[in-house]
């Protein structure tokens, strides 16, 4: 199973919000730091085209552990939501095209 793990106590804005997804999930030079390049990236993680560090295998899901989750959710709900409903978004489109979701948010 794959896992990348988002460290809530590092994130304080947007800012460290897209420097810290952009090291852990492997975005590449281009990405473009908001949400819609966010989306874009991990709706190719079955493909291992480079738009991440992650090329599933069949079946297999992407597992997002939030560790500090609740200074997460205390400090910056407004990026937390955000980072539910994008992971949402890309399911939604994977989904269309493999039938199940390939990410799931694991709260630590």
């Amino acid at each position: 199973m794959a896992r990348v793990r988002i460290d809530g106590s590092a994130i304080v804005d947007w800012d460290s919000f897209h420097t810290v997804c952009a090291k852990e999930f492997g975005f590449p030079d281009f990405y473009g730091r908001n949400g819609n390049a966010w989306i874009d990236c991990l709706s190719y993680i079955d493909t291992g085209d480079g738009m991440s560090r992650f090329a599933l295998e069949p079946g297999e899901v992407l597992w997002i552990e939030e560790a500090d989750s609740e200074l997460l959710r205390q400090s910056q709900p407004e990026i937390l939501a955000a980072l539910t409903d994008w992971t949402n978004c890309v399911n939604e489109r994977l989904d269309q095209t493999e039938g199940r979701a390939r990410i799931e948010i694991v709260p630590l």
